[in-house]
């Protein structure tokens, strides 16, 4: 009997494509090596740019430029590429390469900005300096190309795919999460956390995140999940930084430093981002107006309401030991700071801290609409 060769359409793919892996790999690469960085500069200070730290960071840079500078040349001259693309300045290609080519462009040319930026006025320890603002831009950038360029194929994906892909999605939501916190840092030390500055300055940038990734994902503990990535990143860094050798190369030093010293415990974003999770189960029929205002004052006032008690518990000494890590402490930090001994900034009058926590709440409930808006956008993102 005759055979003829089958007419059947092939079997779609249901693997997750290789780019958006190493678009999470970037992202990934450059938290960890962020913060690696930071317990670099309080354990060694700044030796050289050639650091590990530097090159997992900038490795972040040069894979999305790669990977997705070849995504976008593929689809703009060849017949193979996707069909699910869009145009700009005559390139073709995902809307989440070009966020994220344009993202690496930005941290490597930021990379020769930072060691002028050094040569011309010394070593700096501040994370909101132009190299360094310029830096994290970028890293942002290539996190949220991540993030659509994942979400355009979660967006046309079912089944078992569909799954791994929200996964990638909540993981990428969780790095950014990661990256804001560090931009923040010096505002949420914790000898602040007595005073309004660090509710304030998180009210801005972390509900537009969570709100805009829960309206995205189609999970219900979304803003959890993301938050408990945060979470277990910084943890984990806690653990393992302090198990390698480091001796301070620079001075002055007033503290002995033998090993890496981390960064502080996280802030318990996961607590106010529950809440978040059950107020937005309960509340899909109401006005996004609505829910805004009450999110963004849920969001302040729950993590007021944990984190400030356990602050008083980090600067207790029962806080200073290997899980904690309250007990580290930057070779640079004389003895006689806050910080060391133990102590809290507060410059507010009880009156000023409640007016500024208010303030707080606005701020927050303007991020929270802006990030539903920013994630019912996403939710129709396919290319």
């Amino acid at each position: 009997m005759a055979t003829y060769p089958s007419t059947a359409p092939p079997a779609p793919d249901t693997r997750t494509p290789w780019y958006v892996w190493c678009s999470v790999l970037a992202i990934t690469s450059a938290i960890i090596g962020g913060q690696w960085d930071i317990s670099w500069h309080s354990s060694i200070g700044r030796d050289t740019f050639w650091t590990p730290a530097h090159m997992a960071i900038y490795f972040c840079g040069v894979l999305a430029g790669v990977v997705c500078g070849y995504l976008i040349l593929r689809d703009t001259f060849t017949r193979g590429g996707h069909t699910a693309v869009v145009h700009v300045l005559g390139f073709r290609g995902p809307l989440g390469a070009f966020i994220a080519a344009w993202g690496g462009i930005v941290m490597l040319t930021s990379a020769p900005f930072d060691n002028w930026w050094h040569d011309a006025y010394g070593l700096d320890v501040k994370i909101v300096s132009p190299p360094h603002v310029a830096l994290i831009t970028g890293i942002f950038a290539v996190g949220m190309g991540a993030l659509i360029l994942t979400l355009g194929y979660m967006n046309r994906a079912t089944g078992r795919q569909w799954k791994q892909l929200q996964w990638l999605f909540l993981y990428t939501g969780g790095m950014l999460i990661a990256l804001l916190q560090v931009l923040l840092l010096e505002f949420n030390d914790r000898i602040h956390l007595h005073s309004s500055l660090p509710y304030r300055m998180m009210a801005i940038l972390l509900p537009f995140v969570l709100a805009g990734v829960w309206r995205a994902a189609n999970q219900k503990f979304a803003a959890t999940i993301v938050t408990g990535v945060y979470t277990l990143l910084n943890i984990g860094l806690i653990l393992i930084l302090p198990l390698f050798p480091a001796v301070p190369k620079l001075g002055p030093v007033y503290q002995a430093v033998t090993h890496f010293v981390p960064q502080q415990f996280p802030i318990l974003l996961i607590v106010p981002a529950f809440c978040l999770d059950l107020l937005w189960q309960r509340t899909a029929n109401l006005s996004k107006s609505i829910v805004a205002v009450v999110s963004g004052a849920i969001f302040v006032l729950a993590l007021l309401a944990v984190e400030w008690p356990f602050a008083d518990f980090l600067m207790s000494p029962a806080s200073r030991n290997a899980f904690f890590g309250t007990g580290y402490f930057g070779y640079f930090l004389p003895a006689q700071s806050h910080l060391a001994r133990g102590l809290f900034v507060t410059l507010e009058s009880t009156p000023e801290f409640w007016a500024n926590i208010g303030l707080a709440m606005i701020f927050a409930m303007a991020s929270m609409r802006l990030g539903m808006a920013w994630g019912d956008w996403m939710r129709r993102v396919r290319r």
